[in-house]
């Protein structure tokens, strides 16, 4: 088989000619660090994983007055999260750095008619976070609503890039997040613009507030995930750590999460896409209640060494017949500081205890940043001997 036919073969829940294995986006640190600065596509060629590519392309509506941002630079465009922004008379951006920071810092501000709104991230070399979020009121929401541009997938870019990749490997990318420091659900993209612990506060003390929020984000993604028909997408991810029972509670998952991001997956299917449910962190207490809301695969299985409460085996036998399984890999303890001989244990066990019957790729349990390619090598070998 070719790298795509294995990995499709496995979401689509068959047996692939041996365990599929790949990772989660990589990471410029660790390239950067550890690999002299090499491409993404050199990563999975150098380690002999199941490539992925990751083209996050969007364009404006020709129906509507908007424009991509002539405006946009490396302040505010990742080329992971965020796609080419969208713009118009009445949702105008600019982006500006902030000196004598300990940490990278930039201020993001939005210009509407109604008033402007401000976010403030900040980046260390590993990771970006947020230090202002954008909603600080809740009528900030209103403003959102009432001028944010909507996007669509450039389906003819896509497809360039899909026939250019061929059958090297899957081409994949995510539901549209909100500018600057969004996510793919719309549960995770509200707490990435309000902030977690206030949004969950708000579900008992203004639970329609954060219903009308939730209904504000989802439309948009609603629009691009309709959009998405024709695109040779592989495979679209939608979810969010924030979702996870390490954040909040089986109810309010059901109350807050499903409700808004099960009609995008069915959207997505409408549209002729697979849909992967992203969710790092504790997640055995809803794992019915995600395989319920119809994706086509679920990742990160977090296990406990990074924070999570999977246990593979348990898993597949729940669920294992509804979702390919994506991840489970503890990368945390098995892909640095530990012998060659560890790294091919962990990997045969995750096989053991998720690999029966197809339907499962091998893969860590969500980024990681320092790691030993000498047991990255390990990791993607050993894999490759686990034969159905």
């Amino acid at each position: 088989m070719t790298a795509k036919q294995r990995c499709i073969t496995a979401l689509e829940r068959g047996i692939p000619d041996r365990l599929p294995v790949t990772t989660h986006q990589v990471m410029p640190y660790f390239t950067n660090t550890y690999m002299n600065g090499i491409s993404d596509q050199q990563f999975f060629d150098h380690f002999g994983l199941d490539p992925i590519i990751y083209p996050v392309l969007h364009r404006p509506d020709a129906a509507l007055d908007q424009w991509y941002d002539p405006d946009q630079n490396e302040l505010g465009f990742s080329g992971v999260i965020e796609s080419r922004r969208i713009v118009s008379d009445s949702w105008r951006v600019t982006s500006e750095p902030i000196a004598c920071q300990e940490y990278k810092t930039t201020r993001h501000t939005i210009w509407t008619p109604s008033g402007e709104l401000t976010m403030v991230l900040q980046d260390n070399g590993y990771t970006s976070w947020v230090t202002e979020p954008l909603v600080k009121k809740k009528r900030d929401i209103e403003i959102i609503g009432s001028h944010m541009t909507s996007v669509l997938c450039d389906t003819e870019a896509v497809n360039a890039i899909a026939d250019e990749y061929g059958e090297r490997g899957l081409v994949r990318a995510h539901i549209c997040s909100f500018e600057f420091f969004g996510q793919p659900g719309c549960w995770q993209d509200a707490c990435c613009l309000f902030g977690t612990q206030q949004l969950i506060m708000e579900t008992f003390d203004d639970p329609s507030w954060v219903h009308s929020f939730l209904q504000i984000l989802q439309h948009r993604k609603l629009i691009y995930t309709r959009s998405l028909a024709g695109a040779r997408y592989d495979l679209l991810e939608l979810g969010g750590g924030d979702a996870s029972t390490s954040v909040i509670s089986p109810a309010l998952f059901s109350e807050f999460v499903a409700p808004y991001d099960a009609p995008l997956i069915t959207a997505a299917h409408e549209a002729g896409q697979r849909i992967v449910y992203h969710v790092c962190g504790s997640i055995m207490p809803i794992l019915e209640d995600i395989a319920a809301m119809g994706p086509d695969a679920m990742e990160t299985f977090s296990p406990v060494g990074m924070g999570g409460d999977t246990d593979l085996r348990e898993a597949k036998r729940r669920i294992g017949d509804q979702v390919c399984m994506i991840g489970g890999f503890d990368q945390g303890h098995h892909l640095f500081g530990c012998t060659e001989r560890e790294t091919r244990e962990a990997v045969r066990r995750c096989f053991s205890e998720a690999g029966e019957g197809g339907g499962y790729i091998l893969a860590p349990s969500d980024h990681f940043f320092d790691a030993s390619p000498e047991l990255i090598a390990a990791f993607a070998d050993e894999a490759k001997r686990c034969i159905y």
